[in-house]
């Protein structure tokens, strides 16, 4: 059989194929920089609340535009915004590897770039999750956002890291130059995508901003499966916030891993999507999506409680690959579930709601997490992360089988 086909089945077409290639350089893009952008800041400062504020300046951005970038990608042409919004990055990148370059830039610049950079990401990212729905059918759904995924984990997770770190020991500059082209050439590939255009039909460019974020949170809230899922995603969002925002102290007190054993350690997560990915039409296939979505919300529960015990680094390993590998199975699956269900001129909106939904609990977990560190250790975080999940999985045990279908929901289905 043609590896190539397989990747890339004939039935999805050239617009599924040119969608990939686009998402995959600018993972590989965005991989460099997750490496690099650290690496920036510590050579500048060491000062923790400045550490800090870039952290949250690349978070801040999704809290404060993404409903808004919802919108946007209901009303105009989505592959327009595409192109609008990784060209600029392009740009702005391209300037910022040569004021790097030349000696001219400052912490205050690197956080303002970072900063504008976030913002175009929430606008290329949500509008992203609307196209693919508009080029594969609902049931290729889920073979499409698997390949989308295995990018994710391959080029963002495990190969654009080590990239930008090794491209930064040759030159400070030289990983943003590289984001920027990567950048650049995902604005072409994106370019080739929907021939005719890329704006759903039905969409409205009438009303304003308020009154169109408030009919795609209505129709989130009045459809229970997207409505469900949604609130699922967020709670177990803020105990997986609080896990692994000190797992860098659990590996250091608890598994005593030095800073290159902690790389190792997260990166064990990232191997494990990309077996996860790989192998989720085979799963699939064999026990059925709602036994995905159960089992991996079991694995996610279970991750805790031995983070929790163990202290014994072969076990962390292992939890962490089979996290990562349920990691993207489960979001895969999600992101499926809700792209079915919804109309495709409500597809930007929706996807912002569950976006901030999805950050707000990595936010809130977050500061819980720092909150139950400092004041009880870091392993009560990972008790708190287990009972937490085991009462919501309990809670919601029962409906998992309703909310796993690959299918348009009506409005008040009960």
């Amino acid at each position: 059989m043609n590896p190539l086909a397989s990747i890339f089945p004939p039935r999805m077409g050239s617009d599924f194929r040119w969608l990939v290639a686009s998402s995959w350089t600018t993972n590989l893009g965005d991989g460099i920089a997750l490496a690099a952008g650290p690496l920036l800041i510590a050579a500048e400062t060491t000062n923790a609340a400045v550490v800090g504020l870039a952290w949250m300046l690349s978070r801040l951005p999704w809290l404060l535009f993404g409903l808004y970038a919802g919108v946007v990608a209901d009303r105009l042409d989505r592959r327009a915004i595409m192109v609008f919004a990784n060209g600029l990055r392009a740009v702005v990148l391209a300037v910022f590897a040569a004021a790097i370059a030349s000696d001219a830039v400052g912490v205050s610049a690197i956080l303002a770039a970072l900063f504008v950079l976030g913002v175009a990401e929430v606008f290329a990212d949500n509008t992203a999750s609307t196209l693919l729905p508009m080029v594969v059918a609902v049931e290729d759904l889920t073979t499409a956002n698997a390949r989308l995924t295995l990018g994710f984990m391959t080029l963002n997770q495990l190969a654009g890291p080590p990239i930008g770190a090794a491209l930064f020991t040759v030159g400070l500059w030289l990983p943003f130059a590289a984001q920027a082209m990567a950048m650049a050439l995902g604005v072409v590939l994106i370019s080739r995508v929907l021939g005719a255009g890329g704006r759903p039909a039905g969409s409205e460019s009438a009303g304003s901003l308020r009154a169109a974020i408030g009919e795609g949170v209505r129709w989130l809230w009045s459809h229970s499966r997207v409505r469900t899922l949604t609130i699922l995603i967020f709670l177990f969002n803020i105990t997986f916030g609080a896990a692994f925002s000190v797992l860098v102290i659990l590996a250091s007190e608890r598994l005593g891993l030095d800073e290159f054993g902690y790389g190792l350690l997260v990166g064990s997560a990232a191997v494990g999507g990309v077996v996860g990915a790989s192998a989720f039409g085979w799963t699939e296939r064999r026990i059925g999506v709602v036994a995905i979505m159960r089992l991996g919300l079991i694995i996610e529960t279970a991750t805790h409680l031995v983070l929790a015990t163990t202290t014994r680094q072969t076990v962390a390993f292992g939890t962490l690959v089979l996290f990562g590998a349920h990691a993207a199975m489960w979001g895969t699956l999600s992101t499926s579930i809700r792209q079915a269900a919804v109309p495709l001129d409500y597809q930007g909106r929706v996807s912002s709601v569950y976006q901030l939904a999805l950050q707000g609990g990595l936010v809130i977990g977050a500061g819980l997490g720092a909150l139950i560190a400092g004041t009880l250790g870091v392993t009560a975080v990972y008790w708190f992360g287990f009972v937490g999940s085991a009462l919501i999985l309990a809670a919601i045990w029962g409906r998992i089988s309703r909310i796993a279908v690959l299918a348009p929901e009506e409005v008040g289905e009960p």
